[in-house]
C-alpha cells in the first residue's frame, strides 16, 4: 500500500510542479501585458497633447515613416482594446491555474498524511 501511495505522491508532485511552471509563464505574460498597457496609455496621453500641425512618425523596421495622426491614434486605441482583452483572458488563466494549484496542493497534503499513517504502524 505504501508503494502505491508513494507512486501517487510522485505523480501528484510532478503535476503540481507542472502547474506551478504554467503559472509562472502566465504571470510573466501578465507582466508583459501590463508593460505594454502602460506604454500604450502613455502614447495615447502624448497624442492628446498634439495639435493638427504636429507630424507623427511610425517606426517600420529601421525607418521612420510619416503617418496620419488620426490613423496613429486609432491604432493605439485598437492596441489598447486588444491588450485589455488579453489581460482579461490571462487573468482568467491565472485564476484557473491558481485553483488547480490549490487542489493539487490539498491532494499532496492528503497523500502525505496517508503515507505517514501507513508508516506509523511500522515504526511502532
Amino acid at each position: 500500500m505504501a508503494a502505491a501511495l508513494q507512486e501517487r505522491l510522485q505523480i501528484a508532485s510532478a503535476e503540481f510542479q507542472k502547474i506551478q511552471a504554467e503559472l509562472a509563464t502566465v504571470v510573466e505574460a501578465r507582466q508583459k501585458l501590463d508593460a505594454q498597457l502602460s506604454e500604450n496609455e502613455l502614447v495615447k496621453k502624448e497624442f492628446a497633447s498634439l495639435t493638427e500641425d504636429n507630424t507623427v512618425y511610425k517606426l517600420v523596421g529601421p525607418v521612420l515613416v510619416k503617418q496620419d495622426q488620426a490613423e496613429a491614434k486609432q491604432n493605439v486605441d485598437t492596441r489598447l482594446e486588444f491588450i485589455k482583452s488579453e489581460i482579461k483572458r490571462v487573468e482568467g488563466q491565472l485564476k484557473d491555474l491558481g485553483d488547480k494549484s490549490e487542489q493539487k496542493k490539498a491532494e499532496l497534503v492528503e497523500i502525505q498524511a496517508a503515507l505517514q499513517q501507513a508508516a506509523a504502524p511500522l515504526a511502532a
